[in-house]
């Protein structure tokens, strides 16, 4: 297996006839799936997405694949197909038309209206062309062939892109459900006939890569969210992903059969739902959907309310019930049914949603205590099925952390893929294909661009590093006056203090420390405002450690007295 080396320089020039692949996001992270791919001159991206924010990252709002590496070559860009409507592979879209807005956008039926009702918050009319499985479209010197995927939003699509250097298979997120609600299932028989032809460069889901076995059927599901709708005493109140349309067509059969209403809470839900109801993708037998105004006339046990929030988020649905800062006050006798996932990294918010709902007297059904959730991601089982069936000359994982690529580039080579074919990429690392052989070549850059309130690309490392600075030391700022030609203080100096335990004497001994640093800065003939302040804020910070083993942001104001 290849791996990427720290001290990758900047990729030379394609060779003629090559195909470079570049990954912007979504390698080494589950999230802003990104890939782009060049040949003879020209740019075709898959996926365009969004990475929501760990609590390192404090007031970021979500964080975009780099562009600096195409942003020269935005007029190269041939089209954006994407494979399915999750965030994490549309969300990213309208950045990036922001910066050219005729870009063609490539995808199903269904991804493209999510994505369409997305931009219109942007104001951004795209230009779309819409596939369907079995087409075959051109764009550029790119021939994209779209296979029909089942995964846990309807109507994904894998990619077979044909180039003159060859065949690159792109499986999108996908799992192999034999019975799935939709009868749409991943079409293994596309695949065996691309694998036929020649797959020369596969890219695999690699999410569930570490999961042994094969991934469950949705419909293994049913007992468990039938029994809920069955026995809950009271109300039911059911959270999942606002885009997870089969959960949420078992979730309304399940209520249709057993007397209940149904009524979307929520923004994204009630935007998404109605969209995919409009499309035939969700099927609402007449007169189950009301409004939250006309559930509340209606008995409890009758009463069945859908909302977003699965993840613990602070501001959704769910956690605002919990938090008691929602309309819906959750109380005894109510079930919440937990549809979804626990994401890597938000255990803790979730754990806090369910004990918060717990506190109320509700019974919360999850992952943890029932057959509530599958994953839409392929376990090692179906992963190897595929490279038995594709039998591809070069593999290249995508779509995962470090460990779920490095399992997936395992299972490659145990089936039989040569081991120097098999190329673990991370984001901004390029692969070049050059006479049938996949290699690293180089890098570009891939930073974190951070989306803050308006602000793109605003927030940087460095101002997060504040932000928790301040979020875990708190804030000191010392407002000193000095005479200008002695250096001596006209007065003791003022300390203004936020976040840093303190009170009216803990700064006294930092006085002199103070005084100290001017007197020495005076004799060295260093006047300078600003290298004055630079100098009492690291005195200041020094002191604070050395005193309380704190390190809060110190912001000195020096003024001439």
């Amino acid at each position: 297996m290849s791996h990427p080396h720290p001290d990758l320089k900047a990729a030379p020039p394609l060779p003629e006839g090559g195909l470079r692949v570049v990954a912007l996001g979504g390698l080494g992270e589950i999230g802003r799936n990104m890939t782009v791919f060049e040949h003879a001159g020209k740019l075709l991206i898959v996926d365009c997405g969004v990475l929501f924010p760990e609590e390192t990252q404090p007031g970021v709002d979500v964080i975009l694949p780099d562009f600096t590496s195409i942003r020269d070559r935005l007029d190269d860009i041939v089209a954006i197909v994407l494979t399915h409507g999750h965030e994490d592979h549309i969300g990213g879209v309208p950045y990036l038309l922001r910066e050219r807005r005729d870009i063609p956008v490539v995808g199903s039926k269904l991804t493209l209206a999510f994505l369409e009702a997305k931009l219109k918050e942007h104001g951004i009319r795209p230009r779309t062309v819409r596939v369907r499985e079995g087409d075959r479209r051109t764009f550029g010197p790119f021939d994209c062939e779209f296979v029909a995927v089942n995964h846990s939003i309807p109507d994904g699509l894998a990619v077979a892109i044909r180039t003159g250097a060859g065949m690159v298979l792109h499986t999108g997120d996908f799992k192999m459900d034999q019975f799935p609600l939709d009868d749409r299932i991943t079409d293994l028989r596309a695949f065996a006939r691309l694998g036929e032809e020649g797959v020369d460069l596969f890219l695999t889901d690699s999410t569930n890569a570490e999961v042994p076995g094969f991934t469950t059927s949705e419909r293994e599901l049913n007992p468990a969210i039938e029994q809920v709708m069955r026995t809950a005493p009271r109300r039911v109140i059911v959270s999942s992903f606002a885009s997870h349309v089969h959960r949420i067509q078992q979730v309304l059969d399940a209520a249709h059969q057993y007397g209940r209403k149904v009524a979307f809470v929520g923004r994204s839900m009630v935007r998404n739902m109605g969209i995919a109801r409009d499309l035939g993708y969700l099927k609402v037998p007449s007169g189950l959907v009301v409004s939250t105004k006309e559930l509340e006339k209606l008995p409890d046990h009758k009463v069945t309310l859908v909302c977003t929030g699965s993840q613990g988020e602070p501001m959704a649905a769910l956690s605002r019930m919990a938090n008691r800062d929602h309309q819906i006050r959750i109380g005894k006798g109510d079930t919440v049914l937990l549809a979804s996932s626990l994401i890597p990294g938000n255990e803790n918010a979730i754990y806090r949603v369910i004990n918060g709902l717990t506190r109320w007297g509700a019974h919360v059904v999850h992952k943890g205590n029932a057959k509530v959730h599958v994953s839409g991601h392929a376990s090692a089982g179906e992963l190897v099925y595929c490279y038995n069936i594709v039998k591809p000359r070069n593999v290249m994982p995508v779509h995962g952390e470090w460990r779920h690529l490095r399992a997936n580039g395992d299972l490659a080579i145990r089936t039989g893929v040569d081991p120097e074919r098999v190329v673990i990429a991370e984001d901004g690392v390029v692969v070049d294909l050059v006479d049938g052989r996949a290699s690293i070549t180089g890098k570009v850059p891939a930073g974190n661009v951070y989306v803050d309130g308006m602000e793109v690309g605003g927030a940087t490392e460095a101002s997060l590093k504040d932000r928790l600075t301040l979020a875990e030391e708190g804030v000191v700022t010392v407002v000193a006056i000095v005479d200008a030609d002695t250096g001596a203080l006209a007065e003791a100096p003022d300390f203004l203090a936020r976040g840093f335990v303190h009170d009216d004497t803990t700064f006294e001994p930092v006085i002199p420390v103070i005084e100290k640093t001017l007197a020495t800065a005076a004799e060295e003939g260093v006047g300078d405002a600003r290298q004055l302040e630079q100098l009492v804020a690291r005195a200041v910070a020094n002191w604070a450690f050395r005193t309380y083993r704190r390190k809060p942001l110190i912001i000195p104001v020096i003024i001439d007295a």
